[in-house]
């Protein structure tokens, strides 16, 4: 190890900084047992201890995410009858705080119209669907119907978008009368709507994934929709189908407010497979703006796919809260994991901050982790873990110039973070099983030369590693499956 060198260490609550080769400081936390969610199991190799599953079968998208009444209400894309993709339902989990998770029935089934793809949903405040009173405003689901049929039929017309109300917290859902409330105009991928309540115009405003580009569309009541205008014809990567979008505003460290845009593609991702891209901008009501032409990304790793942000966040709270699905269709539907499939990343704060004449994004893990992180343990050099769920920290004062970090287990099974030449990779060929696809045991890379590396976090878990330099000014996020946790730290 060489370039860099380290502050002198501090002491913080229930966190103590210590000397790795003198010249490194690490922050190990483990998990307190007590925040397992009930989906964790000791007997369930691969169950992740803090990150969301599905208490059995499919998950793929994260859908619906809404905030409502003290709770954090997560719906997801859901097959209860496999742990391959099929027939799609909205499962439902709600949380108090993004950590501890409560499974819930499955929210919405499929009907006459279709599977029910991803979506969005809101607190309808001031009644405008007339679903609820003013009174109990409705919960309302905006979501896409998916008729398996028509795509094999050679029609173009199967995907359009319905509705769905609760007066109960989401307990119950009733699905509108009259769906669907957008028709499809003729597109074969026409799907994925963001809805969200924009003051500017007075009106809600949805953000729709339309093949290759993204569509706005307005209502007054959630009901009837009229198209604004398109974005992302010539701009953004295009290396694959546009999926899963997002719209909302954002303000910087000094409070001016920005609008932000989040596009999922599939494939077409910096690692192969399945990403998430964004563009921050402006937003009039009707146009996204985008402040220039280049393609950035949420997440420089490979299992970071269709996040979104929760809706409805009390302005006392303020922060614009992030989750994604954490996988890569590449090999979501083979990982080897037995009565479940997937799981989400870790929840994360969405920072905007102005780099130059530009703004780029961070994502930082939300505060609520640290009252998971109960134990902190001191080693001097290599360390012997007592437990397969931790966090590590670095804090060192200038430019990392060549770095590698080992996590490694006793049947020799290894994943190593690594900088060399500005240039940061993730090495699992050796992480553990990764026989189930030719895409799995490979090194992403990302350049980080750009980038003045304060901190780094590594959120380690039974089946991934989460890394985030500077609070999240670059993200890496990988999915593995070691035979044994990683327990050893070189």
């Amino acid at each position: 190890m060489s370039g860099f060198s380290a502050t002198p260490p501090k002491v913080y609550s229930m966190k103590t900084f210590f000397s790795f080769f003198s010249m490194l400081w690490i922050v190990i936390g483990c998990q307190d047992k007590s925040s397992k969610s009930e989906t964790a199991s000791d007997s369930e190799k691969f169950r992740s201890q803090f990150h969301f599953t599905p208490k059995s079968a499919w998950m793929n998208d994260p859908n619906g995410m809404v905030y409502y009444d003290g709770e954090y209400h997560l719906f997801y894309q859901h097959y209860p009858d496999s742990t391959v993709w099929g027939p799609m339902h909205w499962g439902h989990a709600v949380s108090k705080d993004m950590i501890h998770w409560e499974h819930l029935p499955i929210a919405l089934y499929p009907d006459s119209l279709g599977y029910i793809f991803s979506g969005s949903a809101v607190v309808d405040w001031k009644n405008s669907s007339r679903l609820g009173t003013a009174e109990t405003p409705p919960m309302v689901a905006i979501f896409t119907y998916h008729d398996p049929e028509g795509y094999p039929a050679g029609r173009l017309d199967f995907q359009t978008q319905g509705i769905a109300f609760s007066l109960d917290k989401g307990r119950t859902w009733t699905k509108y009368d009259q769906n669907p409330v957008l028709p499809n105009p003729g597109i074969q991928d026409f799907r994925d709507p963001k809805v969200s309540w924009n003051e500017v115009s007075n009106q809600w405003v949805m953000t729709l994934a339309v093949k290759d580009h993204i569509e706005f569309y307005s209502s007054p009541d959630l009901k009837k929709w009229s198209k604004l205008s398109e974005f992302g014809n010539t701009i953004g990567a295009h290396g694959g189908v546009w999926e899963c979008p997002d719209l909302f505003p954002l303000k910087d460290e000094l409070g001016k407010t920005k609008w932000v845009l989040f596009v999922s593609i599939n494939p077409g991702g910096p690692q192969g497979g399945s990403a998430t891209q964004y563009f921050v901008g402006d937003f009039d009501g009707k146009i996204f703006s985008p402040q220039d032409t280049i393609t950035r990304w949420i997440d420089h790793g490979a299992d970071n796919y269709a996040g979104v942000t929760w809706s409805d966040i009390p302005d006392s709270d303020g922060r614009r809260l992030f989750l994604g699905w954490m996988s890569n269709w590449q090999y979501a539907n083979v990982v080897p994991t037995k009565t479940w499939r997937s799981a989400t990343t870790l929840p994360r704060e969405v920072i905007l901050s102005k780099k130059g004449d530009t703004y780029e994004l961070k994502f930082k893990p939300v505060i609520e982790l640290s009252n998971i992180l109960k134990e902190t343990v001191s080693h001097n050099g290599n360390a012997t873990l007592g437990y397969p769920l931790y966090m590590v920290e670095f804090e060192v004062e200038n430019y990392i110039k060549d770095f590698m970090l080992t996590l490694s287990n006793k049947e020799s099974e290894k994943l190593t973070v690594s900088i060399k030449d500005g240039i940061l990779s993730v090495d699992r060929r050796a992480s553990g099983i990764i026989d189930f696809s030719n895409e799995f045991p490979v090194v992403h890379n990302v350049d980080v030369k750009d980038v003045v590396i304060r901190n780094v976090k590594i959120y380690v878990d039974l089946a991934s590693i989460e890394l985030f330099i500077n609070d999240g000014e670059r993200v890496m996020t990988e999915i593995v499956f070691p035979e044994m946790p990683y327990n050893q730290l070189t």
